[in-house]
Formats: structure tokens, sequence, C-alpha cells
């Protein structure tokens, strides 16, 4: 009988959640939106609508899990980065919700497409680059595995910008993305709460117990925003929560009133500024202060976030790093570590002792990065003054350490290089490691050189603290979303079990040698290469040759990454062909894509040098069917989307030691496309999967580029001994569409303090031979695609899945929801 019980149960259930469909939820949300039968909404309406529902099945899903969390007193690991580049949501909630084809139908009826919906929506570019990007793609591992997950941010209003190429310069634009962005937002006033700035704290001791009493601080209230991220055929969903800066204040309607009006709307703006702008400049006070305090007012933010949640549902305080560990990404979150010392301490009452050891109990720390101008250093003072009560907390901390430390029989001068406080500066990095239970880098090479190098000292006293987790990418949005033509193939291959598990893809290696199977993956790429062509004229009127070899770097700009020597191998085939038009060449095509810092001169220089020389090569039809360049503006998920799954070179060129891993890599090569690049970051990885016969790989390693800058890089030389060198610098001078870049070949051979400092010359000659070996397998086309498969199915390893699982395993202590 209670057999027979359940089963009526839950067919009601079943029955119950069948009764409103989805295109009647959709139509209702129309109407109760608009007030408008679905048949009269327009394609923007549609999409909001669309897009409510969908969020609301996701709060569902995040409610009921939610329940089984707190039921099996799971610990949650609490992600907090200052960007998530989440792209668009839309169409990868509704894939990874399953609900495709039911969506389709029920859009047709209304005579719009899946597509005309996915066009509304906005890039949420809450993120720069690649740091943003495995944010977000943690976030998607972690609910596809079933972790119980929540991210932390600011709710930007602008996220970065929105690049504009004007004459060949990048100008920078307001990124609006909330009219079309916000739907993916739940406000939560209820766990809105206050942030502290200024003032000062005074110690006094009553009943015999230290008290500090914070005074005339300015108070901001933090009001977050829930966007909802959803797993591959998973019942968890990952929350990333924003924060909105606000002022708490009063209005000052006696000096409204006096006519005074930016006086009375001052604080207001001073509070809005937090939360405008991702990464306002700091080469002023102002641009420094308004940063710090964008960090401490997530970290604050989150950090209470919590703590209030811990005592809401488990109580004792004790306990908190039993159900809570917080993952700090990057340096930018570092002062989570003094907040929690500051909650636990001031409102909880604990001792420093007791609050130390839960602090260190339950934060771990990724770095990313080993360029020093990427370590945070903040002036001593500005903390002190902005911060007083965390200052003070800081100061205990490191004092802790070097007692710590001295005892461990460190020296006073290896101390000096170890401590948080030196010089009348705080090193945000040393407390990260100082305070972190785990410090993870993130491929092997980058490990290695943050024990042997950049944390040495901190390696000999902590050997057990440091780990590697190489990054991943999800690969369900990836592959699976982006590049659908091969999927399908794949799904009639191998089968779709690699959906789930991404390992599966090696199963492709049993076709490496089937001449079919080859020629359809030529075919596929070409299909996107066509897609993409039409793409870039659609959005911006650029007309590229799909027949052509599309070689692609896309990232940041940045030095290191070296999209400069992209630019000299570019020139050096362009003067080649001015000398002798009728050369014989592989048809090509060299498309970037990339934003520069707005105060970083010489990344927005090479900007215009790239766009320069695509003008003059457009200029000369005898030239562009050979050899073209594209420069996307403003380069984004939605673009990368569609560009990796037609890219067919991977140009990962930065000098070896300086790419922490890279994720673009990873997206490249699970799309078929093959690595040109040093041996650097997750390359490394990448050709220890796929073998010395699937990879390019040219230029100096790491220990060879630190021989080289110790011996003493001499930029001129190479200049004076090396003719191809010579010919394409003097080209500079010449200019490109009008503009000379002397300034150009000023900073390789002469720019003080060094000259050409990543070394694009040292590695030019090498570059070059590679280039040529690239070309030479590129026109056996059966190689190049038996080259390209043999990619796809060694990618699986790179999945954010397998990430997610080694940090569960070796960092987090984190278990799957059951």
């Amino acid at each position: 009988m209670v057999i027979e019980m359940d089963s009526i149960v839950k067919d009601i259930a079943k029955e119950t959640s069948m009764e409103i469909s989805l295109e009647q939820r959709i139509s209702e949300k129309i109407s109760s939106l608009y007030g408008l039968d679905p048949h009269e909404a327009n394609v923007d309406q549609i999409y909001k609508a669309t897009a409510t529902v969908v969020n609301e099945i996701l709060r569902d899903k995040r409610k009921a899990f939610n329940t089984k969390v707190r039921d099996q007193k799971q610990r949650r690991v609490y992600y907090i980065s200052m960007e998530f580049l989440m792209g668009k949501s839309l169409k990868n909630n509704v894939n990874n919700l399953g609900i495709v084809d039911e969506l389709t139908n029920v859009l047709k009826g209304l005579g719009v497409t899946l597509e005309d919906l996915y066009e509304r929506e906005p890039d949420a570019a809450l993120g720069n680059g690649g740091l943003g990007r495995l944010g977000a793609c943690y976030l998607d591992g972690l609910a596809s595995q079933d972790y119980p997950a929540m991210g932390f941010s600011i709710r930007y209003e602008y996220g970065l910008f929105k690049q504009k190429i004007v004459d060949g310069y990048q100008t920078e634009l307001p990124d609006v993305w909330l009219p079309g962005g916000e739907v993916w937002l739940s406000k939560r006033r209820d766990k809105a709460c206050n942030v502290k700035f200024d003032g000062y704290v005074e110690e006094k001791t009553i009943d015999g117990k230290v008290i500090y009493d914070y005074k005339d601080y300015n108070e901001v209230e933090a009001v977050p925003y829930d966007m909802m991220v959803s797993g591959g055929n998973s019942d968890a969903i990952s929350v990333l929560r924003l924060w909105r800066s606000r002022n708490i204040r009063k209005f000052d309607l006696n000096s409204f009133t006096q006519g005074d009006y930016a006086k009375a709307t001052q604080e207001y703006t001073d509070a809005d500024l937090i939360s405008k702008v991702l990464y306002p400049s700091d080469n002023h006070y102002q641009g420094k202060t308004l940063r710090l305090k964008q960090q401490y007012f997530l970290c604050s933010a989150s950090v209470q976030n919590i703590i209030n949640d811990h005592i809401r549902y488990y109580g004792d305080i004790r306990k908190l790093a039993k159900y809570s560990v917080i993952h700090i990404n990057d340096t930018h979150p570092t002062l989570s570590i003094p907040e929690i010392v500051r909650i636990l301490m001031d409102d909880h009452r604990l001792s420093f002792d007791e609050a130390w050891d839960i602090t260190k109990n339950m934060v771990n720390y990724t770095n990313h990065t080993v360029l020093s101008e990427a370590l945070e250093k903040w002036s001593e003072e500005l903390i002190q003054r902005k911060l007083p009560r965390i200052y003070m907390i800081i100061k205990q901390i490191d004092q802790r350490f070097c007692d710590e430390a001295k005892c461990l029989g460190v020296s006073n001068e290896e101390l000096n290089n170890l401590r948080i406080i030196h010089n009348g500066e705080v090193r945000m990095a040393n407390m990260c490691v100082i305070a972190s239970g785990k410090v993870n880098g993130v491929s092997a090479l980058h490990t290695d050189i943050i024990k042997n190098n950049l944390f040495n000292g901190f390696y000999k006293i902590y050997p057990d603290k440091f780990v590697n987790v190489t990054n991943g990418i999800a690969y369900r949005r990836w592959l699976c979303q982006s590049n659908p033509a091969l999927c399908n193939y794949l799904d009639s291959l191998i089968g779709p079990e690699y959906r789930q598990d991404a390992k599966n893809l090696e199963k492709l290696l049993a076709f490496k040698d089937d001449e079919s199977v080859l020629k359809k993956l030529d075919e596929i790429k070409y299909q996107n290469k066509c897609t993409f062509a039409k793409y870039l004229y659609k959005k911006f009127g650029i007309v590229v040759d799909p027949t052509t070899r599309f070689d692609v770097q896309v990232k940041r700009l940045h030095e290191y990454k070296r999209q400069l020597l992209n630019v000299l191998k570019i020139i050096a085939l362009l003067t080649d062909l001015e000398e002798d038009p009728y050369r014989q060449i592989t048809p090509q095509t060299y498309i970037f894509g990339a934003k520069a810092a707005s105060t970083y001169y010489i990344a927005k220089d090479i900007i215009l040098l790239i766009n320069s020389l695509a003008t003059e090569i457009q200029n000369r039809p005898e030239i562009r069917n050979k050899l073209n360049v594209v420069f996307v503006e403003d380069y984004n998920v939605t673009t990368a989307e569609v560009l990796m799954p037609a890219s067919e070179v991977s140009e990962q060129i930065s000098l070896a030691g300086k790419e922490a891993s890279g994720t673009g890599n990873m997206k490249f090569m699970i799309n078929g496309a093959l690595t040109f690049g040093t041996e650097d970051g997750a390359n490394v990885e990448i050709h220890q999967e796929v073998g010395d016969d699937n990879v390019f790989i040219f230029g100096m390693r790491d220990y060879q580029v630190s021989e080289l800058w110790q011996k003493g890089y001499n930029a001129q030389w190479y200049y004076d001994n090396n003719y191809i060198i010579k010919r394409v610098l003097d080209r500079l001078d010449r200019g490109f569409n009008g503009k000379s870049f002397s300034n150009i070949k000023h900073y390789l051979l002469n720019q003080y303090p060094v000259a050409d400092p990543y070394m694009c010359l040292a590695d030019f000659d090498d570059y070059m031979r590679v280039y040529y070996q690239m070309d030479e397998a590129y026109n056996d086309r059966m190689r190049w695609n038996k080259m390209s498969l043999v990619n796809i199915a060694k990618a699986g390893i790179f999945s954010a899945d397998r990430s997610i699982r080694e940090y569960a395993d070796n960092i987090w202590n984190l278990k799957k929801v059951k």
C-alpha cells in the first residue's frame, strides 16, 4: 500500500509539473509584464519574458538544491573574484536545462527564433579576460558536478569598457549592459549589509577584554543581486552574487532647497562610484583610493554574507570553517582575510588566536601571475586612513607571521621579503600565502615557478601548502554550444557520452587515419569559417575570405602576450610580397581581438599598428588576396563563441615563463585549431598531451629566458646581425596607412630602462622557422586534419570539470550533494 501511494504521489507531482507548459508560462509572463497578447509582443518583450521564465526555473532548482545542501550539512565553497566574464546567459541556460527544442517550438508560434532572442541579450561584461572567464567556467563546472557553490563579485554598472576603433585608435566607451542584462538578476534586499570606511578606532578594556570601538566612519550599503548559473544535466545551480553600492544616509534636503545641488547629491555619487566601473584607472591617488574601496566593499559584504548565513543555518560560529571555504581568485579579494578576523573578533567576541585559526582553515588562494606589477601592493598610509580597523588586524597578522618565521629559523633579510608590511607597503600576495591553507598555480610550469622563484621563501617554510591545478574550460559551452556541427558529427562517431565526461573525446583517436572522417572535419571547419565570415560582415562590415587560413590571436593586449611578435612576422611576409607580388604564399588571414587598459599607452600603440597594417593591406589588392589582417573591435564572449570553431591556427606566443596558464589555448584546441606557441603556461601540457607531431613549438624555454636576461639581453645585436629583423624594423619607420611607427622601433631597440622587455627579437628567428613548418603542414590537408583530430581528442583533460574535481579533492575538501 505504501508503494502504491508513493507511486500515486509521484504521478500527481508529474502531472502538476506538466500543467503549466513553457508556452503557457511565457504567454502569461508577456501578459503580466506588458499587458499584451503574446502575438502582439515584439522581440525585445518576448526576450525579456522568456528570460524571466527561464530565470524562475533556475531559481526553483536552486531552492531545491539549497535544501539538500542544508539537510546534508554540506560544506560550501565561496569563490570571490573581482571579475566574472559571464557573456550571455540565455543560450547557456536553455542548453543546460535541455529545453532548446521545446523553446524553439514555442517561439516559432510567436514568429521569432531562438537566435533572434540571443541577439537581444548583451554580454554581461563583468570581466576583462582570462581571469574573469575562468571564474565563469568554474561556476559552470561546480554546478555541472553538483557541488554547492556561490561566487561573489560587484554589479558593475558599466563593466570594463566598450572598445571603439576610430581611425585605428582604441577609444573607450561605457559598456551599458544592464538594460538588457538585468533580467537575469534577482535583487536580494534581505541580504543587504553595510560596509564601513574612514574614521578611527578606540581600544577599550571592558571586564578584562579588549573592545575595538570604531567611530566617525562613513557607511555604504551593499545590496546583492543574484545571477543563476546552471550546470550541464545536473540538479545543482551555482549563484553569482553581485554587490551594488548605495548611499544609506538621508537625502540632504537642506542643501538641496538652498540650491547647493552638488553638495546634496555628493554622498550618493561617492557611494555609487564603488560599483560604477570595473578597474578604474589607478594612475592617480583618487583612482587608487577607489580601487581599494571597491576591493574592501566586495570582501566585507561577501564575508558578512557568508558568516550571517552560517549563523542562520548552523549556529556555532566556531564551526564556520567546517561548513564554509573561501577561495581568493588572484590578489584582489585579499582583504577577505582580515575581514574574517574582524567580524569574528569584533562581532562574535572571539580572541585573535581563535579568529586566526578559523581563518587559516577556510581560506585558499590561486595565484594567476608572476608579473611583479600585477602582485598588488597598497600604500600603508592609504589602508590605515581608509580602513583603520583592517589595518590594525593586518599588523597583527604580520607580527604573528614574523614571530612564527623567526622560530623556524628565517633570517631578518629573508623575512623582509616575506612580510606583509614592509617599506610603507602592504603586500597582498604575501598576506594570501600566509593565511591560506593551500596556494595553487594554474599550470604545471606556473606552479613550479611560484615554488622555485616567486614564493620560494614561503615554499621553504610551508612546502605542503603549494599545489597545482591546471586551468580548465566549460567545454559544454565552448564546444557543444559553440560548435554544433562538429558535436553532431562527434555524436555519430563516438556517441554523446563526451558531453557529460570530456575524457570520452579520446574515442575519436580510433578515426585518426580514416580519410572520410578527416575530410568531414575539413568540411565542418570550412562551414564554421563561412559562418564567422558572415558574422564579421554583418556586425562590422569586414570582408574575409573563408578559403584563406584563419590564424588567430585573441586575448588581452599586454606586452608579455607578444601580439607585437605576431605583427613583426606579418610585416616580414608583407615585405616579401612587396618585393615580389607574384611570390607563392598560402593565402592567410590574421585575426586579432584585444582590449588595452585605457592608460596602457604602448599597448594602444600596438592596436594602432595592427589596424594601420590592416588598412594598408586592404588598400593593396595585389596583396590582400594572399595576406590579410583583421582587428575585431570590442572582442567579447559572443564573438569568441563564433570565432573559436572557425580558427585553424591558435597563436599562443607569450615569452616563456610569463603566461600562468591560458584558457584560450584550450578553447581553440577543443575546436580543432592547432597551437603555434612557446613552451609556456598550459601550452606545455597541451604539448605533452598531443605529442611533438601535433603542435608547433618555438622559442626559448623559461630557463633560457632567465639565462639570457642574467647574461644581458641586447636587442640592438639582433637588429645589426639579422637582415630580416633589420628590414622589418626599418619598415616600421616607413609606416603603414600614412603613419610611421618609429616609436615601436624605438621601443624594440632603445626603450629605457630596457629595450624589447619581452624579447620579441630573441625569439623572432625561431618563430619564423616554425612558421614555415606550420605552413608546410597546412598545405598537406590530410596531415593537417589528422593533427586537428588528435587535438580535439586529447582536449578532454582541459575541462573545467576536471579542474573543479581537483580543487574539491585537494584544496576545498568539498563533497558532491547526493
